[in-house]
């Protein structure tokens, strides 16, 4: 199911930025690291209980784990940034100037 699969993959990213290992996580949680490796996968979700422990480990709202817009594939993501910047084309020199510091 996609949805597991893309709340596992969010999970994943929200603790790789945060500076967890799988092995850290899980402890905090309360989980085994295995358990915790089937979520991440989308081979798993969690009860509604270890779902509440996630949320206030990693310090996030419980809406970010459900953002999975940035997921998508690039073709589909520069279609997206198209319309946006055509339906606002006074941002294209800022949106410039962001992704030119990002690329250098």
């Amino acid at each position: 199911m996609k949805l597991k699969h893309n709340f596992g993959r969010r999970i994943k990213e929200i603790r790789k930025k945060r500076g967890f290992s799988q092995e850290k996580l899980a402890e905090i949680v309360d989980i085994e690291q295995n358990t915790l490796s089937c979520i991440e996968t989308g081979n798993n979700f969690c009860s509604a209980e270890t779902l509440e422990k996630i949320i206030a480990a990693l310090e996030i709202e419980p809406f970010e784990l459900f953002d999975f817009g940035h997921q998508k594939d690039n073709e589909t993501l520069l279609v997206e940034i198209n319309k946006m910047l055509k339906s606002s084309p006074e941002k294209i020199p800022e949106v410039y100037k962001i992704i030119r510091a990002i690329v250098n």
